[in-house]
């Protein structure tokens, strides 16, 4: 049965070697004019977006970029499981040398920002990586964030994850859906989509499960803006607050194929609340 199109991976060299597990066939030609959909925006906007970056894995063209990540304390970073996946990274994370944050940074190849060792990785125990349920890991840096650079996690029950809230996510993943990688930080407008919704768009066929406890979908019911390659475990954020972590969805920016994420409300039950 194919997978559904899980937003990770960005070089060709990662996406040759994932493509028994995710074909790249799943992929459509989504909404150009760019996340799909979107605009830039500066880092100043949105300082707890950040880069996770291995330059001995992806090389250096986009500063070893290959997935998002959100920071929920000074020194944790939240991001997708199957970012933290051997089969991303050729190895299991903690045996990575040089995995690290990258924060402050809006152009991937600037000198702004700063890269921060990543000291350790704890990835959900109960990430199914079928359904794609739970898919989160946290990552805890070798050095502090500003506070500023903080974001707070909407908890069970915040009105950020009502149905008809207006959301930005964020990520230097894919604009158009067919392999065109930001350089610098995007941003997509989306509104969070009712449950039922993405049920009946995800019903447990070869275009993914969706399980609601566990997961958000976000997007517009005509398709366009979207999270897309390359954008997975960046921020959803509402009202000021983290609700999503990119995670999945079938193609990017299609009609009636919202996009997947991680309920963060999920995350916050692990942790016992925010850091």
């Amino acid at each position: 049965m194919r997978r559904p199109f899980v937003r990770t991976l960005t070089r060709p060299l990662v996406l040759a070697a994932a493509a028994t597990a995710i074909p790249l066939l799943s992929v459509a030609p989504a909404a150009a004019d760019s996340v799909v959909g979107g605009f830039a925006v500066d880092i100043s906007e949105s300082p707890w977006t950040v880069a996770l970056s291995s330059r001995d894995r992806f090389g250096g063209t986009r500063a070893g970029q290959f997935c998002g990540g959100a920071a929920v304390s000074r020194t944790t970073v939240v991001t997708a499981a199957h970012c933290m996946g051997a089969d991303v990274l050729g190895a299991p994370p903690n045996r990575v040398r040089d995995l690290k944050v990258i924060t402050g940074r809006t152009d991937l190849l600037s000198d702004r920002g700063v890269e921060i060792r990543v000291r350790d990785v704890q990835v959900n125990p109960n990430y199914d990586s079928v359904s794609n349920a739970g898919d989160f890991a946290v990552l805890t840096l070798a050095e502090p964030l500003p506070q500023s650079a903080v974001v707070t996690m909407a908890a069970v029950g915040d009105p950020a994850y009502g149905p008809g809230t207006g959301a930005l996510v964020y990520g230097w993943g894919d604009i158009t859906g067919g392999g065109d990688y930001a350089r610098s930080l995007r941003a997509a407008r989306v509104h969070v989509l009712p449950d039922a919704q993405c049920e009946r768009a995800y019903p447990g066929n070869s275009d993914g499960t969706y399980v609601a406890d566990s997961m958000v979908c976000a997007g517009e019911p005509e398709g366009g803006p979207d999270a897309c390659q390359g954008d997975s475990g960046g921020p959803l954020v509402a009202q000021g607050k983290l609700i999503g972590l990119v995670s999945w969805g079938s193609g990017c920016g299609r009609a009636g194929s919202p996009g997947v994420y991680t309920r963060v409300s999920e995350v916050v039950r692990t942790l016992g609340g925010t850091r």
